[in-house]
């Protein structure tokens, strides 16, 4: 599966602490990334020519009964003088627990099969179905190189890849940035392009497939011995063959995004910036290992199929951030709007106040809301009475929910100019009823559990 979660990813760029500097600086160097990369304004600042620049970072994100994430970053910055930066970064994720599969819950037990299809794990009544079995890690390898184009003009150009084990992405991207109005003014204009392969275990499953017979058997090794004994005769495996046995190889997607990007110093303490945004994709969307479940007038699971979706999505998105620089530290604050052609609309509002508790330490509170509406295919479940849709998916993750971030975090710069810091926060989605009405023994069940995470992060610089 893929590893793309938000909480996943470790942000290095702040973890340093240092000496005051003159406010319009200590205002440029929080400029924010164009298009994940550290900007090059705020490298250039931070390092002296022939000297390497390590940032390393240990994170641990947890939901409660879920998944857990054990996630570890080094990245390696050199200025090879006249702001010729170069930038490597080593990212390694380790993933285990329960995955929410989509499927409803039961007042009975439900048992299910494993994306091979010769294993399987039960769900207990009442218990909304999460796979157990899975696990996965990713390896990810980023380098970018920053230059002076001319006076006033700066180029980027970076490449990226990532391997799990069922999943590969390979990307390049560049940028320009060029200042005006005695730098006081930044214009700045990126491209990337990202392609996907997607190879799930088991192989890819038929959109809105049946794996109803399989979940239907108690004994697994039954299904083994038949996979084993061609032309059985038995009808309910060969129907099940059909649907669930009917898989396509590797799938693939593209990924082109665009970003625009206005940054503008306003005063000796305040900086604004404000991104435009635009992402395309193309070929394989789903999630392979996600359900939807069918069932009757009173609840009752009759059927479960592999969801679908459209095979493109366009995402717009505005950004806005504002930093303010205090005697004592430094505000920020940001929303972000997003929405795309699967109807969903996003807000994000995003605060951290950097508190400065001596020459060398700080604490920064971290405060995050966000509110998204559902996409036009999801449905927490379908109706056996119902003609199949096109498109369906109960993947909480395009439902309707709130969620919101609480943390604090605490850091210092030793004797010796290294730096290190350590973060925890509190996270918590609520996914919500898009309008559905609750057929029998749903009505019962709780189709929206809330979900907790604790979010542990170490940085050290060096």
């Amino acid at each position: 599966m893929q590893l793309t979660d938000h909480h996943s990813s470790i942000g290095l760029a702040d973890s340093t602490v240092t000496k005051p500097k003159p406010i319009a600086a200590t205002l440029a160097l929080a400029t924010c990334a164009l298009l994940g990369t550290a900007s090059p304004l705020a490298q250039a600042n931070s390092n002296t020519a022939d000297e390497w620049k390590f940032d390393t970072a240990i994170l641990y994100y947890g939901e409660t009964d879920r998944v857990s994430l054990v996630e570890g970053v080094i990245s390696a910055t050199k200025d090879f003088g006249d702001e010729h930066i170069f930038n490597g970064k080593v990212t390694f994720d380790g993933l285990t627990g329960a995955s929410a599969t989509g499927a409803v819950p039961q007042d009975t037990v439900q048992t299910y099969s494993g994306p091979s299809g010769n294993s399987g794990y039960a769900v207990a009544a009442g218990e909304t179905p999460l796979d157990d079995t899975f696990k996965d890690s990713r390896v990810q390898l980023n380098a970018q190189w920053t230059q002076p184009l001319g006076t006033d003009l700066r180029g980027s150009t970076g490449v990226h890849f990532s391997k799990e084990y069922d999943y590969l992405s390979l990307g390049v991207n560049g940028s320009l940035a060029r200042d005006f109005n005695q730098k006081n003014t930044t214009l700045s204009l990126g491209l990337s392009y990202q392609f996907d392969s997607i190879d799930p275990v088991g192989g890819t499953p038929e959109r809105l497939g049946s794996i109803s017979v399989l979940n239907s058997l108690s004994d697994y090794d039954l299904y083994d011995d038949y996979r084993d004994d061609e032309g059985s005769g038995n009808t309910e495996f060969d129907d099940h063959e059909n649907h669930y046995g009917s898989r396509d190889g590797a799938q693939d997607k593209d990924t082109i995004d665009v970003l625009f990007g206005l940054t503008q110093i306003i005063n000796r303490r305040t900086i604004m910036q404000l991104n435009y945004g635009m992402s395309v994709s193309d070929g394989y969307l789903n999630d392979p290992y996600k359900l939807v479940s069918v069932v009757n007038n009173q609840g009752t699971v009759q059927d479960t199929l592999f969801e679908s979706r459209p095979d493109s999505r366009t995402k717009h998105n505005v950004y806005w951030q504002t930093k303010y620089a205090m005697d004592s530290g430094v505000v920020d604050f940001s929303y972000r709007f997003a929405t795309d052609d699967w109807d969903i609309q996003s807000h994000t509002l995003e605060s951290r106040l950097r508190y400065n508790l001596s020459d060398n330490s700080y604490i920064q509170p971290h405060l995050r809301y966000y509110q998204q509406s559902a996409a036009e295919f999801y449905q927490p479940f379908l109706l056996s009475d119902q003609p199949l849709p096109t498109y369906a998916s109960a993947d909480y993750r395009l439902g309707d929910m709130d969620a919101y971030t609480v943390g604090l975090k605490y850091g210092q710069k030793l004797d010796n100019g290294d730096a290190w810091a350590v973060r925890v926060e509190y996270y918590q989605q609520n996914p919500k009823n898009a309008g559905f009405a609750e057929p029998g023994q749903l009505a019962e069940l709780d189709l929206y559990p809330s979900i907790k995470a604790l979010i542990v992060q170490f940085n050290y610089q060096f």
